[in-house]
């Protein structure tokens, strides 16, 4: 495919403009340096960008953010909104489905630590599970169990002792994802995810120690509990292999459709099925589960 050339908008801005001729049905806008620029060209996250201009129901434009890079069809990095009568892809979600960063405010001083730190590591990373396949620390949990966590979220680790009221009250949708359904989620996802509970992870999940080195915006920090010199602990976590495997899984199920649909795509990695399909509501449905699960790590 030969890339259009993006129009400079500005020093941190540019602009592929809509053309039929590659299908787009709506703009591109990217917002890069023209170092990242020049990156995001070379592993095709351009290319992909434009393939996402080209699907059905996509509004307004495609946007590329700075960290935007090659992604499996969709570019990371990457965001476009959907009519509601527009497709769902489960590629463009991604396979570590919800995975994000909390942060954790401590009432501990760079002092406080640093005669410890090393000790502090070591402690934690022999008290937190992480890795493919960790084989201790974790709460491992039969199929029930798990549909349990599945459907309830933190209000399920609230009723095992895992965690109180405030824990609810600062967790998206306090805790718990309305429309998750474990029956749309696979044996093998199941098998796949019910020993990874309380689990790091592996790939590029992490935990660490940081100090707040300087405040911005002084009375969300306030609003937060965060100042200078604190330190804080950033967790990244997602759903593992579970979430993998419900991606794995629909993208199957997406491509097996596309003839039912009479979709076409520039990009097999793009499967995808209509927002209210049979297809697509069973997608969310266990994408629902994965959000639960996120939540409770």
């Amino acid at each position: 495919m030969t890339i259009l050339t993006p129009k400079k908008i500005s020093d941190l801005e540019y602009r592929i403009e809509q053309d039929s001729e590659y299908g787009m049905k709506v703009p591109v806008v990217i917002y890069a340096n023209e170092y990242l620029l020049q990156k995001m060209i070379f592993d095709r996250t351009i290319e992909q960008a434009i393939n996402v201009s080209t699907l059905p129901g996509v509004l307004k434009h495609v946007v590329v953010l700075p960290d935007g890079h090659q992604g499996y069809g969709f570019p990371v990095g990457g965001v476009a909104g959907m009519d509601a009568e527009g497709i769902i892809s489960p590629g463009s979600v991604g396979y570590d489905i919800n995975c994000g960063v909390r942060l954790i405010r401590t009432n501990l001083t760079e002092n406080d630590i640093r005669p410890k730190l090393a000790e502090l590591v070591d402690h934690l990373f022999n008290s937190i599970p992480s890795g493919l396949h960790p084989k201790e620390g974790c709460v491992r949990l039969t199929t029930s169990q798990l549909d349990e966590v599945l459907v309830q979220g933190v209000k399920w680790l609230e009723a095992n002792g895992y965690a109180t009221k405030n824990d609810l009250d600062v967790c998206e949708e306090n805790g718990h994802i309305q429309n998750a359904d474990p029956h749309k989620v696979s044996d093998l996802a199941h098998n796949r995810g019910a020993p990874q509970v309380g689990s790091l992870g592996s790939g590029n999940h992490f935990l660490e120690i940081q100090k707040v080195q300087e405040i911005h915006d002084k009375e969300a920090a306030k609003t937060m509990g965060i100042f200078e010199g604190q330190i804080t602990v950033l967790i990244h976590c997602g759903s593992r292999g579970l979430g993998h495997q419900v991606c794995t899984d629909y993208l199957k199920i997406c491509e097996a459709s596309h003839k039912k649909y009479g979709i076409e795509l520039p990009d097999r990695q793009l499967a995808c099925v209509p927002n209210v399909s049979e297809e697509g509501i069973s997608y969310k449905k266990s994408n629902e589960c994965c959000d639960e699960l996120c939540l409770v790590q």
